[in-house]
C-alpha cells in the first residue's frame, strides 16, 4: 500500500479483502480488481490528508474529476466507483461510517461513437463489384442484397425476414412494379421505403435465378443453397466476404451499410425527418448521429479543399 496510507486504514482494507474473499467467496481475480481498486482509494485519501472512514462525497467527486483528466475512460472510472461503493456499502454495515459517501456519483458519460459509414465512392464501389469467377446464383443473390442494404437502408433482420410476395403470414416484402419494399421493422412497427432502380434491377437478376436450387414453395425472398430462408449470420458472413473481394480495406458489415444510407441521403438532401421515415427511428435523437456524420464529412472537404484550412489537431 501508498506509505501515506495509516495503520488504520490498511487495517480496514485487509479485513475488508478478507471478508470479500472468504465470505462472498469472490474469485481470487475479483480479489485482486479490487485491492487494485481500493489501493486507489487509499492513495487519493492519504494525497488529501484524510482517513478512509472521513472521506466525503465531495472527495469521491473531486478524484472522479481527476481520474477523467488524466484520461481515465468512463468505463474504467465506473468500474473503480463500484469497487469503492461496495467497500463503503460494507463500512456502514460495520457501524464505521454514517452514509456512503460513493453513492450518487456517476462516472463521466462515455462518448457514443460515431457508427461507421463507408465513403460515397467506397459504397458505389461494393454496389458495382461483380465477381466473375463465382457461382452467378450465389453473387446475383449477394449483389441484390447489398443494392437493398445500402439502397434502401433495411436492417439485416428486416432483410431476411422479406418474403418474394406480400401475403398473410408475411413479415415483409418487395413490390417490384411499385418500386416499395414493406417490412416489419422493431417494435413490429411496418413502414414502406422506396427501391432505386439499382436495386430493382438486381432484384430482377436474382428472382430470375432465385428458383433454381431451392424448392419453389419457400416464400422467402433471400435463400441458401438448401433453399431454406437465408440467416442474419449468412448475410453478415456474405458481406463480409464481398467487401474485401470488391477491394475494400475494412470488412463490411450489414449495419454499415444502413449507416451509409442514412449519412448519403442527410449528406445531399439535409432532411433529418426524411431520414428518420426511411429508417424507422421511433425517436429523431437516434437519427440525429447522422448530423455530427454529416459535419464530418464537411470538415473533411473543408480540411482538403480550403487553402485556410490547415487547423491544429
Amino acid at each position: 500500500m501508498p506509505a501515506a496510507v495509516s495503520a488504520a486504514d490498511q487495517a480496514l482494507l485487509e479485513r475488508y479483502l478478507e471478508h470479500v474473499r472468504v465470505e462472498r467467496r469472490l474469485a481470487e481475480r475479483t480479489v485482486i480488481l479490487y485491492s487494485l481498486d481500493l489501493e486507489k482509494l487509499a492513495g487519493c485519501a492519504g494525497a488529501a490528508g484524510v482517513d478512509l472512514v472521513a472521506v466525503q462525497h465531495a472527495h469521491i467527486r473531486r478524484w472522479v474529476a481527476q481520474m477523467h483528466s488524466a484520461g481515465r475512460s468512463g468505463r474504467g472510472i465506473a468500474l473503480i466507483l463500484s469497487g469503492w461503493r461496495g467497500f463503503y456499502a460494507w463500512l456502514g454495515r460495520q457501524g464505521a461510517i454514517a452514509g456512503n459517501p460513493v453513492q450518487g456519483v456517476r462516472a463521466p458519460k462515455a462518448p457514443k461513437p460515431l457508427p461507421k459509414a463507408l465513403g460515397v465512392d467506397e459504397s458505389v464501389q461494393l454496389a458495382d463489384f461483380a465477381d466473375g469467377e463465382a457461382d452467378p446464383w450465389l453473387d446475383a443473390r449477394d449483389a441484390a442484397i447489398v443494392e437493398l442494404l445500402y439502397g434502401c437502408g433495411l436492417r439485416v433482420g428486416e432483410l431476411v425476414g422479406l418474403d418474394v410476395a406480400a401475403g398473410a403470414a408475411a413479415r415483409g416484402w418487395v413490390d417490384l412494379a411499385a418500386a416499395e419494399a414493406h417490412v416489419l421493422g422493431k417494435g413490429a412497427k411496418r413502414r414502406s421505403v422506396p427501391v432505386g432502380t439499382a436495386a430493382v434491377a438486381a432484384l430482377q437478376r436474382w428472382l430470375a435465378l432465385r428458383g433454381q436450387p431451392g424448392g419453389e414453395a419457400q416464400p422467402a425472398l433471400f435463400v441458401g443453397r438448401r433453399g431454406t430462408r437465408l440467416t442474419a449470420q449468412s448475410v453478415w458472413l456474405r458481406l463480409k466476404q464481398r467487401s474485401l473481394a470488391a477491394g475494400l480495406a475494412t470488412p463490411v458489415h450489414p449495419h454499415m451499410l444502413r449507416h451509409s444510407f442514412a449519412s448519403h441521403v442527410l449528406q445531399s438532401s439535409g432532411d433529418l425527418r426524411a431520414v428518420q421515415e426511411l429508417l424507422g427511428h421511433a425517436n429523431i435523437t437516434t437519427t440525429q448521429v447522422y448530423t455530427r456524420l454529416d459535419f464530418q464529412h464537411l470538415a473533411k472537404a473543408y480540411d482538403a479543399a480550403h487553402p485556410r484550412a490547415q487547423r491544429k489537431r
